[in-house]
């Protein structure tokens, strides 16, 4: 290409020049010669420092992959038990963790939409329940036959794993009772008992008789 459209180190736009120029200013300044845009006509050339300007990019991309997080959903009704209430609560903690997102959602049918104030005192004891491992993104609000409130953790809530229920103590094995059940039993391994001679004899009399 014999010409480029030239971007210097500083960001300014230098118009068209000979490649050759360009090539010999970036050199000069220990810059690399990038193009940023090979489909205009003429292509779009900057001086900048190559490595550093891919190094910039990849902890952008590494950035945004971090702080990137899905939105996870939560439903409730008005009448779910505690039991329920709990079980949903503790899969929010489990996408908490995993630096999700999460948003409650109340769904009213006909006329539960009059316990709309028993719906936001159940929400805010949520938000009490987690505490300062969550944010309150968005507060209870009502959007007609639905409130909804979306919380994301903390980094203390990411760092922290969920609770595993408790299994209760594991009751320790045995091992004389285990050893004193197959003591008199033999081994599969152990040589069969050889018949005394004596013994023989006394069963070859028997025979005879």
């Amino acid at each position: 290409m014999p010409q480029i459209r030239l971007i210097d180190q500083d960001s300014a736009q230098r118009g068209v020049v000979d490649t050759y120029v360009a090539l010999r200013e970036a050199r000069d300044l220990g810059l690399d010669l990038v193009e940023i845009a090979p489909h205009e006509r003429p292509p779009v050339c900057r001086i900048m420092d190559y490595g550093r300007h891919q190094y910039t990019l990849k902890k952008r991309q590494k950035q945004s992959a971090t702080h990137e997080a899905s939105l996870k959903e939560v439903r409730l009704r008005p009448k779910t038990d505690d039991n329920d209430r709990n079980i949903k609560i503790t899969r929010a903690e489990k996408f908490l963790t995993q630096g999700h997102k999460v948003q409650f959602t109340m769904l009213f049918r006909g006329r539960e939409r009059q316990h709309a104030d028993m719906a936001r005192d159940l929400f805010m004891e949520i938000i009490e329940h987690f505490g300062e491992s969550i944010k309150v993104e968005r507060m209870p609000k009502s959007e007609g036959r639905r409130m909804t409130m979306v919380i994301a953790p903390t980094k203390k809530m990411i760092q922290a794993k969920p609770k595993k229920k408790d299994e209760g103590p594991k009751k320790p094995k045995d091992k004389h009772h285990k050893d004193d059940a197959h003591s008199d039993a033999p081994s599969e391994d152990a040589p069969e008992p050889v018949e005394s001679s004596s013994d023989a004899i006394e069963s070859d009399m028997a025979i005879n008789e």
